[in-house]
C-alpha cells in the first residue's frame, strides 16, 4: 500500500524549505552573504543547523535552490509539438516567470532579493552558471533533444542556449528596474528583440 501520508510529508518539507530559505535570503541582503554563516540562517529559521543542512547541503544552495527547471519543463512537455522551438521554449519560460512573479508582494520581493544575491555575489555567479546549464538540460531533455539524431540535438541545444540567453538580460533588467516592470513581459520583449516579433505570441494569441 501506498505511504498515505507521504503527500503531507512531501508539503511540510516544502514549507521548512520555503521558511529556511527566506529568512537565508533576508539576512545575505541585511548583513551581506559573506557575513552571514549557515548556523545565522538556522537560528532566525528557528531550526537546527542539521535541518538547514539536509535541506541546503551548501550555502550557495540557500539562495539559487528552486524549482524554475521544472516549472519550465512542464510547460514545454505540455506545449503543442506543431510549434516552432524558439516559440514552445519562449513561452514556457514566459507563463513559468509569470507564475513564479504573480503571487504575494511578498514572494515577488524574495524572488528579486534573491537574483540580485546570483547578480552581486561572485560565488553565487558562479553557481548560478550551473543552474544555468542544469535549465538548459531540463529544456533539451523536455524536447527529447537527446533521444534525437545528433544534428536535432545539436539544433534545440543551440536554441535553448539562445533562448536562455534572453533570459538572462530580462532578469537583470527586472533587478535594475527594481521589479516594477512585469518580468513575463521583459522576457517576451528580449525574446521577440533576438529572434523577431513573431518568436513569441501572447496569451490572446497576438504576437509581441
Amino acid at each position: 500500500m501506498a505511504d498515505q501520508h507521504a503527500p503531507l510529508r512531501a508539503r511540510r518539507r516544502a514549507e521548512t524549505q520555503r521558511t529556511i530559505q527566506v529568512h537565508a535570503v533576508r539576512l545575505f541582503a541585511e548583513r551581506g552573504y559573506d557575513a552571514t554563516t549557515m548556523a545565522d540562517v538556522a537560528a532566525a529559521a528557528g531550526v537546527s543547523p542539521m535541518t538547514v543542512y539536509r535541506h541546503f547541503p551548501t550555502k550557495e544552495d540557500l539562495v539559487l535552490v528552486d524549482q524554475h527547471a521544472r516549472l519550465v519543463a512542464e510547460r514545454i512537455v505540455a506545449s503543442s509539438a506543431e510549434q516552432p522551438l524558439v516559440r514552445r521554449i519562449g513561452s514556457a519560460l514566459i507563463d513559468s516567470a509569470a507564475m513564479l512573479t504573480g503571487g504575494d508582494p511578498e514572494s515577488r520581493r524574495f524572488l528579486l532579493a534573491r537574483l540580485r544575491l546570483m547578480i552581486s555575489t561572485p560565488a553565487l555567479r558562479a553557481r548560478h552558471l550551473d543552474n544555468h546549464y542544469a535549465l538548459q538540460q531540463a529544456i533539451v531533455d523536455a524536447l527529447d533533444g537527446d533521444a534525437a539524431d545528433p544534428d536535432t540535438a545539436f539544433h534545440v541545444q543551440v536554441v535553448a542556449s539562445a533562448c536562455l540567453a534572453a533570459l538572462h538580460t530580462a532578469l537583470v533588467r527586472w533587478a535594475v528596474d527594481d521589479g516594477r516592470t512585469e518580468l513575463s513581459g521583459l522576457i517576451a520583449k528580449a525574446l521577440a528583440a533576438a529572434f523577431g516579433d513573431d518568436a513569441v505570441e501572447n496569451r490572446a494569441g497576438r504576437t509581441v
